[in-house]
């Protein structure tokens, strides 16, 4: 059953793509505004999200909300499927991410994430990256956005530990804001290596801010340390059908 499940939202999720097709041609001819782009792009991602949970049977749930804060986050999340890159928009519809610019020459799909506007990094061209990154990062700050990343830099498996790519520790420094680390175990059900999408419940929990002014190096310790940690847990008590508590 849970394969003709998963099967059934792959096609739907690719006919409620085109169904919107026609209304982001729309957009592009008429120049639309920022802002019209954004509520279109997470009108689809939230109907992605619906549609993993009436059809694969695929939910999540949250811990820890009381950690999130209003006004500008560096939000950093580990990275196990494509689920979070769907759900994450839209729990912070006032954040702006961080993406690899090979994501940009997909058609229809790469127009929509640089009008988002995603901030989208060439991580072949070295300090010119960096640069476009602080660039970028700083102007979406200063309009009152967030910024999102996943420090992984690509999805891992459930049994790898978070391992931060170069960038992150910059973006602490530069932006000199609160960061909200973010854990989730979306790999148990929709991960790497697995076949099929499988029916559950995510857990996102959101962990206790890191305060800026540290060093780099032990921003990029604690932050690790913290998430590996809550990494762990969730996957043990997920495992043991334990009730999952929010961290203290």
């Amino acid at each position: 059953m849970q394969p003709i499940r998963s099967l059934s939202f792959d096609i739907l999720f690719v006919l409620w793509t085109i169904l919107l097709s026609p209304v982001v041609f729309l957009l592009y001819v008429t120049k639309a505004s920022q802002a019209s782009v954004r509520r279109l792009s997470l009108f689809w991602a939230k109907g992605g999200v619906d549609l993993l949970k009436h059809v694969v049977g695929l939910r999540y749930t949250e811990l820890g909300k009381s950690n999130v804060v209003d006004g500008p986050l560096l939000i950093i999340c580990n990275h196990q499927s494509t689920f979070e890159t769907l759900l994450l928009p839209v729990l912070f519809p006032k954040a702006t991410f961080v993406c690899k610019i090979e994501l940009a020459r997909i058609p229809v799909f790469g127009w929509c994430l640089k009008h988002y506007p995603m901030i989208m990094i060439d991580r072949a061209a070295g300090p010119r990256a960096l640069a476009r990154l602080r660039a970028q990062s700083e102007a979406a700050v200063k309009n009152g956005f967030s910024v999102a990343i996943f420090p992984e830099g690509t999805r891992k498996s459930v049994d790898e530990d978070v391992a931060f790519l170069r960038g992150v520790e910059y973006l602490y420094k530069t932006l000199n804001i609160p960061v909200l680390p973010i854990v989730l175990n979306s790999g148990l059900f929709w991960g790497r290596g697995l076949p099929i999408k499988n029916h559950g419940v995510v857990t996102i929990s959101y962990l206790p801010m890191i305060r800026p002014g540290l060093d780099a190096e032990e921003f990029r310790q604690t932050a690790e340390s913290q998430m590996n940690a809550e990494k762990r847990r969730l996957g043990e008590t997920v495992g043991s059908g334990e009730r999952i508590d929010a961290p203290g």
